[in-house]
């Protein structure tokens, strides 16, 4: 209770502006911050989704109209974060078929081979995990569906953005391999 009552102290010692009451507070709430992120976001975006979320937080505390909702605040912040960050990594150009056909049609078996492995370890777990029931297990949509307890066309959508992604990748690895020669 005690721990409580010091941060909503916190909080309204940040709300006045008092500099360093601004640095305890987030120096306070970073574990939280942190924890909740993981949750919320790909590894990867972990560290930008807190420290975007805790520079937020620094500027607009003052703004915030009651300090018992600092908490659900905090966390409202780091999702919305954690979301901005997920669509700026999923945001891409579409690939013209024959372009495409032209790239991968140019490697070896072997040289597939190892490119699509690699284009599967860099998938997210939810998308790997359909790719694989589906393409490797060879599950419909609706047994996939089943097994995840979710609806079909969540299933449908996550395969479908998976097979983009590992083609992009293999794209992109053949334009990498290409500038080495």
């Amino acid at each position: 209770m005690a721990a409580g009552a010091d941060r909503t102290g916190l909080v309204y010692a940040a709300q006045t502006g008092d500099s360093v009451a601004i640095e305890r507070l987030l120096a306070v709430c970073q574990a939280d911050a942190r924890r909740y992120a993981y949750k919320h976001c790909h590894a990867s975006d972990v560290d930008d989704a807190v420290q975007e979320s805790l520079l937020i937080i620094s500027r607009k505390v003052r703004g915030l109209r009651a300090a018992a909702a600092f908490s659900s605040w905090l966390f409202t912040v780091i999702k919305r974060e954690c979301r901005k960050l997920a669509r700026a990594m999923f945001r891409h150009e579409p690939i013209d078929e024959e372009v495409a056909e032209r790239e991968l049609a140019c490697r070896t078996n072997g040289a597939l081979r190892v490119d699509l492995a690699n284009a599967l370890e860099s998938l997210p777990a939810h998308y790997l995990e359909v790719v694989l029931l589906r393409d490797f297990e060879e599950l419909t949509i609706a047994e996939i569906a089943e097994r995840l307890d979710e609806p079909a066309g969540a299933i449908k959508s996550r395969l479908h953005r998976a097979r983009e992604l590992v083609r992009e990748y293999m794209l992109a690895g053949e334009k990498v391999g290409a500038g080495t020669d």
